[in-house]
């Protein structure tokens, strides 16, 4: 179930993945993909509002531990969305690695062309 990816995120894409292919009846990440787009995106929403208020208390070590919790649960929603459409880790990977060397608002500006 737990592929050769050292890192922990690669292992949790894995365990996702395998969910998909494979759903146990007991199972959370199951039970939004069964609810598609409308239940994942719902839970990815809720997530990073709770990262953002998480945010505005983490000038402490209670506070940074907080966000930290709520950055975790907005990666794993995150990364059930990815995984429920078939979008690898190494698809955001590449996307990511060709905006280095590239300023963001160059980047966020070609993109607007594009549309």
């Amino acid at each position: 179930m737990v592929n050769s990816d050292a890192t922990i995120f690669g292992q949790l894409m894995a365990v996702i993945e395998d969910r998909k292919a494979n759903p146990p009846q007991r199972s959370y990440t199951t039970q939004l993909f069964q609810g598609g787009v409308e239940a994942i995106g719902k839970k990815v929403s809720e997530e990073a509002a709770e990262v953002v208020a998480a945010a505005h208390s983490a000038d402490n070590v209670a506070g940074r531990d907080h966000l930290a919790h709520e950055a975790a649960d907005l990666i794993y929603h995150l990364f059930v969305m990815l995984g429920y459409r078939d979008i690898s880790l190494a698809d955001v990977e590449a996307k990511i690695a060709a905006r280095f060397g590239i300023s963001g608002l160059d980047e966020k500006a070609s993109r607007s062309k594009k549309q």
